[in-house]
């Protein structure tokens, strides 16, 4: 019998980045020669920053960078090892303690990555006889994290209630269930709809977790995030985010109660295995979240510019997703449209992200663009006047659906 050769994948398939490089329009691995910043050095060039998760513009602030530069000359470069053994810094601990006071709960632990967060808690705390409820449109991590653990798995439609209540209907009695959500969804920058959520919730004896990587300095009172947003922080179980967007740093937590935290952190294989998060990172989460508690007018700042950039898109006939958040996809349709619209702003000096299927629906491929505090009324302008003058010329050219 002969086998099936691994590599046949690899080799015997055309991928789309395959084509996208023969046609010149590769849109990924873009070399920047600056640090995050609302305006970069992209390719040698002066570049407009649109595709960043720097929502409150920290990331060169002058207190994160100092606090980054002590933290190495006090604790060196890492850890060497995990949280559960050696890796623990007093400065993690403080770190926890002062986000569970900014979050109103009773606990929080920190993982290396916010990737990993969502792998260490899910795959901890949903046992082999319970059930994970998901949004269609949750990030990647959510599902890798519900492959990793021993519970089954079921998804319903974007944001339809309805749908969500025939899942949780379904649920045999005597299992346990989590409703697992974003947010403020990453691609289309809306914001789940978390009361009807808790409502159900409460209706089917199920757990709540909200997964706020784009919520956390973005909505709610002073930037507390999605629960905040609707006052509903009692009634979220689980809170995870990252400290690699409105914090400007490199990790990410979760928080709850006391006793749920705990038990997660003695069971969670991603936790318990991987190192500590550097003493750089954590220093500079500190700091940043220091800034956002005692300069929430970020927060507002974000708030409006980004919705001067909505007020700047339509006025000039741009077709957008509707939000209230930082990030303003534009609809592009087709792959390949996408991927040269991307090449066109950026020689043209603006950058964006081009998110195509199956992130998307095939033929609802888009760019996805996002904002910061310290965007400026004239950066959206000139942007926005790119964008208007790409899409124009791209509207008389024919493409692949």
């Amino acid at each position: 019998m002969q086998r099936a050769d691994l590599f046949d994948k690899v080799y015997n398939q055309t991928h789309i980045y395959q084509v996208a490089r023969e046609k010149g329009i590769y849109p990924y691995f873009h070399k920047l020669y600056s640090g995050q910043d609302t305006v970069v050095n992209m390719e040698g060039r002066r570049t407009i920053m649109l595709g960043s998760n720097n929502y409150l513009a920290l990331t060169n602030h002058p207190e994160v960078v100092k606090a980054g530069e002590e933290a190495i000359k006090k604790y060196g470069s890492g850890c060497s090892g995990s949280r559960f053994l050696n890796g623990t810094l007093d400065i993690h601990v403080q770190l926890e303690e002062e986000l569970a006071e900014f979050l109103h709960k009773e606990k929080v632990i920190t993982f290396s990555t916010g990737f990993q967060s969502n792998l260490g808690i899910i795959s901890a705390i949903v046992g082999r006889n319970d059930y994970m409820i998901c949004d269609k449109e949750n990030h990647a991590s959510i599902y890798d994290g519900c492959k990793l653990s021993y519970g089954k798995m079921l998804r319903y439609n974007h944001s339809d209630m309805e749908d969500l209540e025939r899942k949780l209907a379904s649920v045999p009695e005597g299992c346990g269930i989590l409703i697992i959500t974003d947010g403020v969804f990453s691609m289309g920058g809306d914001i789940a709809k978390l009361p009807e959520i808790v409502a159900l919730a409460k209706k089917y004896g199920a757990r709540i977790m909200v997964d706020d990587a784009h919520g956390l300095g973005v909505i709610g009172e002073g930037g507390r995030g999605t629960a905040s947003y609707f006052g509903l922080e009692d009634e979220v179980d689980i809170y995870m985010g990252t400290f690699s967007k409105s914090l400007a740093s490199l990790g990410g937590y979760m928080a709850g109660k006391k006793e749920v935290v705990e038990y997660v952190q003695h069971a969670s294989r991603p936790f318990i295995f991987s190192a500590s998060i550097t003493p750089v990172s954590v220093a500079c989460a500190r700091a940043s979240l220091n800034i956002l508690k005692n300069h929430p007018e970020r927060v507002q700042n974000l708030h409006d510019i980004s919705d001067y950039m909505r007020k700047c898109l339509k006025d000039r006939g741009i077709k957008i997703i509707e939000s209230e958040t930082p990030i303003i996809p534009i609809y592009t349709y087709q792959n390949e449209k996408t991927f040269l619209a991307c090449k066109m702003l950026l020689e043209r000096g603006v950058y964006v992200n081009p998110v195509i299927s199956p992130a998307t629906p095939v033929g609802q491929a888009l760019l996805r663009t996002s904002y910061t505090a310290n965007h400026t009324k004239e950066m959206c302008d000139e942007a926005a006047d790119k964008i208007k003058e790409v899409l124009d010329i791209l509207d008389t050219m024919t493409f692949e659906s």
